[in-house]
């Protein structure tokens, strides 16, 4: 019996997880189960799955997580230093899913013990990929990419050759505005970017998706975990969501993922690799879909692909301050402080004034360091949204 763990048990991710564990009753033992606020859907799932502890990331939610569980044998915990010792129990694959930083500390401590990493949290490869993977390779642990764009590309790397890669592709839906004109980009509204005509997914990523600033931290995140030149990595928007990534190699070939919009796919391909089991997902009808289309995307319209490509350039703790900068622009979007195009505006701020502060090309030298880099960043965007100043 597999003993695993799934840290953003109550998200989309750790969702989509659990249906496929349940699904084979007898073949898992959950240890460590992990969420937010949402303490009666976590309880709910640690007693379905008889999970060892659950885990709140709000210490103030832990007496409701109590009462939830209260009659069963399950422990419940709360806090940064909960997660982290919920990450460290032995477990044979762990899923990291944990929306934002917050998933960094979890997941380090999951490698220190040389397990099976899923990684679907974006923000660990974006903020702090080579000492993710450092720690990886010092433990003997291994990480599996869960977005369906990494797990499309690790798939069809499969059995190839690294040498022999010309170009990785990874597409976009677009979001919700991808036909959206810019003058009408200016009065978006939360809820008009939070319905993805697509995927099934949270907010915040849902509305990531709708700014492009979803497929900023993926390409990030393809340089970092599979080590392409950011010259190589390339995005185009495809409006069916049905072809994942391609890998183009040297003789010219394309090879293509396609599969529906279900993150079961890539859950599940993680979940058993390396070998493949049945999945609860559509199976494609390319009759019945007729055609597949796609284009380039408007970085006009979408300065985030842009921005990206700057902070691979940059490199060092420019990803921290990134996806920092980020975080705080969707909170003030979301809170109505800011319009949907200031955003990017806010991101692109916040990194110029730290890089003509003090540079942030410099290597990450430790978890803290990209820690205080995010610290920073965030206190620079909240100052700048306070102050009117985007």
């Amino acid at each position: 019996m597999r003993r695993i763990s799934v840290f953003g048990s109550t998200g989309s991710i750790g969702v989509n997880t659990l249906d496929l564990i349940a699904r084979r009753p007898g073949e898992f033992q959950v240890v460590a189960l992990s969420g937010g606020r949402n303490v009666d859907l976590l309880a709910s799932q640690a007693r379905a799955l008889r999970a060892e502890v659950a885990v709140t990331a709000h210490e103030e939610c832990l007496p409701a997580l109590r009462a939830a569980l209260h009659g069963s044998e399950i422990e419940a915990a709360a806090g940064k230093a909960a997660l982290i010792e919920a990450a460290g129990r032995p477990a044979d694959w762990i899923m990291s899913a944990i929306v934002g930083v917050a998933g960094l500390a979890p997941g380090f401590a999951a490698l220190k013990q040389g397990t099976t990493l899923a990684l679907a949290n974006k923000e660990s490869l974006v903020a702090a990929g080579p000492l993710l993977l450092a720690e990886a390779a010092r433990h003997g642990a291994r990480i599996l990419p869960v977005d369906s764009e990494h797990s499309a590309v690790f798939q069809a790397l499969t059995g190839e050759r690294m040498e022999e890669v010309e170009r990785v592709i990874i597409t976009a839906s677009g979001g919700a505005f991808r036909d959206w004109p810019y003058e009408r980009l200016k009065g978006a509204t939360v809820a008009e970017a939070s319905c993805h005509p697509n995927w099934a997914m949270g907010q915040r990523i849902t509305i990531d998706s709708a700014s492009m600033f979803n497929k900023a931290l993926e390409l990030i995140e393809t340089k970092e975990f599979f080590g392409f030149a950011p010259e190589q990595i390339e995005v185009l928007v495809h409006p069916e969501s049905l072809v994942h990534a391609l890998v183009g190699f040297r003789d010219g070939a394309l090879m293509a993922h396609l599969g529906a919009p279900d993150m079961r796919h890539a859950i599940g391909y993680a979940l058993n690799w390396p070998a493949r089991r049945d999945l609860p997902v559509e199976r494609l009808d390319l009759a019945k879909i007729g055609q597949l289309s796609f284009r380039a995307p408007d970085e006009t319209r979408f300065p985030a692909l842009r921005l990206a490509r700057e902070v691979m350039a940059t490199g060092g703790t420019a990803g921290a301050a990134f996806n920092a900068a980020k975080e705080i622009a969707l909170d003030g979007f979301i809170g109505g402080q800011i319009g949907f195009l200031a955003m990017a505006e806010l991101v692109e701020a916040v990194l110029a004034q730290m890089s003509a502060r003090q540079g942030l090309g410099n290597d990450a030298r430790s978890l803290d360091n990209v820690m205080g880099t995010d610290a920073e960043a965030r206190a620079l965007a909240r100052e700048m949204i306070a102050t009117g100043r985007i």
